[in-house]
């Protein structure tokens, strides 16, 4: 990892935010019309809803919910990278994979979860999404949770489709544990806020 001359500044979303996040999901195939949602919605809600329709769902999620939903990264003006990290509870469709499935559902607003990652191609391998990640943590904890979560790929060949839940040394290099190995390519992993 190239580490960066200068530490990004680290944002909570909020509506001010939501062009600058716009545009950073605009820069990518993967991101473009996403907005996110793909955790929380059915999927075909979610098919139906790919580009506006899915910014306007995630624009009213930010102005209804009372954590934010996710951060912004910034270096030299200019969005970055993103988390999404909330309450477990916000992520319906999320605790419904095999990966969260054996999760306590009592504990869901309590316990957060870090969902998506996402880095413009060249800020990658500096860092980015690790301070992503501890900024994430340092805002559940500020906001009470009890415990955050991610469901990061395990091992080292990563695709491009397992990329956006981040790595398991990332997590782990965070402080996070092991709590549960559900299949040969996610774990469940766990840091303990309280």
């Amino acid at each position: 990892m190239t580490p960066l001359s200068a530490k990004p500044l680290i944002r909570p979303l909020d509506r001010s935010l939501i062009a600058d996040l716009g545009r950073l999901f605009e820069s990518s195939r993967a991101t473009h019309g996403c907005w996110c949602m793909w955790f929380i919605i059915p999927v075909r809600d979610y098919d139906a809803g790919r580009g506006d329709r899915n910014g306007r769902a995630f624009a009213g999620l930010v102005e209804s919910q009372a954590t934010p939903m996710g951060l912004l990264a910034y270096m030299d003006g200019r969005p970055v990278g993103w988390v999404a990290v909330g309450p477990r509870s916000r992520y319906a469709r999320a605790v419904k994979t095999p990966t969260l499935r054996e999760t306590r559902r009592d504990e869901d607003e309590a316990v957060w979860l870090v969902s998506c990652f996402y880095v413009l191609d060249e800020f990658r391998r500096r860092g980015i999404a690790a301070g992503l990640l501890d900024e994430a943590v340092a805002v559940a904890s500020r906001s009470g949770a009890a415990a955050i979560e991610g469901f990061p790929t395990q091992g080292s060949r990563i695709t491009t489709n397992d990329a956006q839940v981040g790595t398991e040394a990332m997590f782990a290099a965070c402080g996070f544990r092991v709590a549960h190995r559900p299949s040969s390519n996610r774990v469940l992993m766990r840091l303990d806020l309280r």
